[in-house]
């Protein structure tokens, strides 16, 4: 009879815990959906996704591994290992600074196309509604045109084979016929990542999962197998050599020569917005949605810095390095050190993540198209903010792969073209990131609504600190690359900010103010939800 009492009292229990729950559930959706109507949205979009889906957006996008091998010959030609690594050690520090601010403002408003929204509340009643616009135009520039750069990534992946294999076919991109078959590559890698993007939410979840694994293989493959290669062919470099070296491939100023490192540096940790953009999605988004940027960088700055650290033991000297003649160094690297089969199941590996990599900036970018044309602002708004019966904006998508298929085109003109549209996807988030904690720390003290999520005494250090780091970097991801400067040297990237800019101008002038994020609107969100006094001194 004990023994039957004992296990009613357990099975009480174990329905008392299931019950409580399900009560934290409801309570964690039902808040989703109260900051929703708050901001004047209904929730239309499926809330499928949990912290490890959020935590897989930005971790996937960021891809520190992917991040580290494109910006690696960048890194040593600025400064050399000793200013790579250095450097990367001081982005890490500084970029968890921002993403603490920038996941704090997710949490406090967690929906789809978050960022504008975050900028919007940051700068207050008087600003709100420019830094809203200026914001929505930079992070929409930079995701869709970090889906054609990514997709051209991935086929240099590919077409770095000519080089390895000594085919008979020019591995140049001034030659017209490598443009030509490289632009069909990234055309076709971009479409088929466009398209995963219409799976139904309980099938593109995994993509999630797929993503996150295949970041962690390549990162394992490297660590356990590259080592390996490399101690049975080329030889590790010396602690000397791989930590001490210094190098000056851009023919800048020796000062001005070290810090254009933090261009590949700041690069590789640029993205961790991802999982704000699918806010809207996650279960308990002011708390899952922030720690999903937060905690993505921490994982990526730590896997980063060991990618780093191996491939200065692993890599050649420079010049070596550099005299592969191939789009991705690394192809041909692999193919020394882990032989034919070897080093083509590795660039696999990488092509596959890369693609992955760009389904789901896809998703980022989609979203952030969809929040604007939700509010009414775009050609054919009705249509694009549309979404499934499942609860995706599908047509969102169509209009990303659109913008990203037509940047791609410029591939066939000119290689310096698309570079130089490239060049700009960086800056335009950072320059976000810095806008936020601009307006947090000067105009909205004591006016930005309450997070759930909070950094408290830290809040306003961070955002200090926050607004002259973001500013140092897009002073670098200005800087020309190449000295002394030329037309065909010039990085263009100021150029496309202004432009981009003006257009963000001109669209807050021409908008009436009861078109899009009206002051009174942005009041009485940061009225329902309270007001941040945590950081208060």
């Amino acid at each position: 009879m004990a023994d039957i009492a004992t296990t009613t009292e357990g099975s009480r229990a174990n329905g008392t815990l299931l019950v409580d729950e399900d009560t934290k559930s409801q309570a964690a959706e039902k808040a989703d959906e109260d900051i929703l109507q708050a901001l004047g949205y209904e929730p239309v979009l499926h809330r499928t996704y949990g912290l490890i889906e959020n935590f897989s957006t930005s971790f996937a996008a960021l891809y520190f591994i992917g991040g580290v091998r494109v910006t690696f010959s960048t890194g040593i030609a600025s400064g050399g290992n000793l200013a790579y690594w250095t450097s990367y050690i001081i982005t890490v520090f500084f970029t968890l600074i921002t993403a603490a601010v920038i996941a704090e403002a997710c949490s406090a408003s967690p929906s789809a196309g978050s960022i504008y929204l975050w900028a919007a509340e940051s700068g207050g009643p008087r600003f709100g509604r420019l830094f809203g616009f200026v914001v929505a135009w930079w992070s929409t520039t930079a995701w869709t045109t970090f889906c054609a750069s990514n997709s051209q990534a991935a086929a240099n992946y590919m077409l770095s084979e000519i080089t390895v294999f000594g085919l008979d076919f020019p591995s140049d991109s001034s030659d017209v016929k490598f443009r030509a078959v490289q632009w069909i590559s990234t055309e076709l890698l971009l479409g088929t990542a466009a398209v995963a993007n219409l799976l139904p939410p309980r099938i593109f979840r995994y993509i999630f999962y797929i993503s996150s694994f295949f970041v962690l293989l390549d990162f394992l493959l490297n660590i356990i197998w590259l080592p390996i290669g490399v101690a049975n062919t080329i030889g590790f470099r010396t602690a000397s050599e791989a930590f001490m070296t210094t190098y000056n491939g851009t023919g800048a100023p020796a000062g001005w020569n070290w810090c254009l490192s933090y261009l590949a540096t700041a690069g590789i940790l640029i993205g961790f917005d991802a999982s704000g953009h699918v806010a809207e999605e996650t279960k308990n988004a002011t708390v899952n949605a922030a720690k999903g940027i937060f905690w993505s960088v921490v994982v990526s700055a730590v896997g980063g810095f060991l990618t780093i650290i191996l491939f200065l033991f692993c890599t050649p000297d420079p010049d070596i390095l550099f005299s592969f003649g191939s789009p991705q160094p690394f192809v041909p690297l692999y193919a020394v050190v882990l032989g034919q089969g070897g080093h083509v199941f590795m660039n696999i590996v990488c092509i596959i993540a890369l693609w992955l990599n760009t389904a789901i900036a896809i998703v980022a970018a989609s979203r952030l198209v969809f929040a604007v044309a939700r509010d009414g602002i775009l050609p054919f708004s009705t249509w694009v903010s549309r979404v499934s019966p499942e609860g995706q904006p599908r047509n969102a998508v169509l209009v990303v792969w659109g913008i990203a298929a037509f940047v791609t085109c410029t591939i066939l003109p000119s290689a310096v073209a698309f570079t130089s549209l490239i060049s700009a996807a960086g800056v335009p988030s950072a320059a976000a990131y810095g806008l936020i904690c601009l307006g947090r720390f000067f105009l909205t003290s004591k006016q930005f609504p309450k997070p759930t999520w909070s950094l408290g005494r830290l809040s306003r250090p961070f955002q200090f600190v926050g607004i002259f780091w973001n500013g140092w970097v897009v002073a670098v991801l200005f800087s020309p690359y190449v000295f002394p400067v030329s037309g065909e040297t010039l990085n263009y990237a100021p150029v496309i900010m202004a432009i981009v800019t003006i257009f963000a101008l001109v669209s807050w002038w021409v908008t009436p103010e009861s078109a899009w994020l009206p002051k009174e609107r942005l009041t009485h969100f940061v009225e329902s939800q309270g007001v941040d006094t945590s950081g208060k001194q």
